[in-house]
């Protein structure tokens, strides 16, 4: 088979990657999705794959999201598809503040920016345990401000730059993990501000696409239904899926009291 990794390869090196957090991402733009890439390079035109089921599809999204993507030169693993809906959540919603827990290389968090920008209101607290990989661009833009550490350890810091009465609007995108995920929900819902959202990243993770490890578990999809057993604040609002294909199914979190 040459360089080519086979399945149980490819899931063994990225199970013992996941054990470190702060490789995840990486290793899986460098690795899996590399690896999906090379498998999809015969079927990636629309007409070549009209059979093709939406599972096979949605792995072969992923590798382009994370793999090609990028907002204004930085890569973004973002999909398009719920990107265009947080646009028009930020429209409606005309929010004060958004919140994101994970920022990876800063394109999704100059993006809200920009969206921001256009609205003419808002800030973004942008929330991660690394920021080094983050380009000035993204550090100096005036609406944007980045506080490096633990989400949850952050979470008094964070309460007290806002003030009584702003609009707050949550997306959760760190590590993806059943602990990690519930542990943000349970922290930081007091902060959505009622009629905002509480926007879980990535509970496509084993609902869409198979992740190996200790997703196998649970995930953030998991994390949901815990919270949401707990939790009568919130409704999942799944009229945010209108385009079928999401990354974040039953990941749309609406405060409703």
């Amino acid at each position: 088979m040459g360089n080519s990794m086979t399945r149980k390869e490819m899931i063994d090196k990225l199970s013992k990657a996941i054990k470190d957090k702060s490789l995840v991402k990486k290793y899986l733009m460098a690795k899996y999705f590399s690896y999906l890439e090379r498998r999809r390079e015969g079927k990636k035109f629309l007409e070549n794959n009209l059979q093709t089921s939406v599972k096979t599809l949605i792995k072969m999204m992923q590798c382009v999201i994370w793999a090609k993507n990028k907002y204004f030169g930085i890569p973004t693993g973002k999909s398009p598809e719920d990107f265009w809906v947080y646009m028009e959540i930020i429209y409606e919603l005309q929010p004060d503040i958004i919140i994101e827990i994970g920022n990876f290389m800063g394109g999704s968090t100059l993006a809200l920016a920009h969206i921001l920008d256009n609205i003419g209101k808002g800030r973004i607290i942008g929330l991660d345990i690394n920021h080094n990989d983050v380009p000035l661009t993204v550090k100096k833009h005036p609406r944007i401000r980045l506080i490096t550490g633990d989400a949850c350890e952050l979470f008094p810091t964070v309460r007290d730059l806002i003030t009584t009465g702003e609009k707050v609007l949550i997306i959760e995108d760190s590590s993806h993990t059943y602990k990690n995920t519930i542990n943000v929900l349970r922290t930081y819902n007091s902060l959505v501000s009622k009629g905002s959202y509480f926007i879980v990243e990535d509970t496509i993770v084993n609902h869409g696409l198979d992740f190996p490890g200790e997703f196998l578990s649970g995930g953030p999809y998991e994390a949901v239904e815990t919270f949401m057993k707990e939790n009568d604040n919130f409704i999942i609002d799944r009229s945010r899926e209108k385009f079928i294909i999401t990354w974040n199914p039953r990941g749309y979190l609406k405060k409703i009291k």
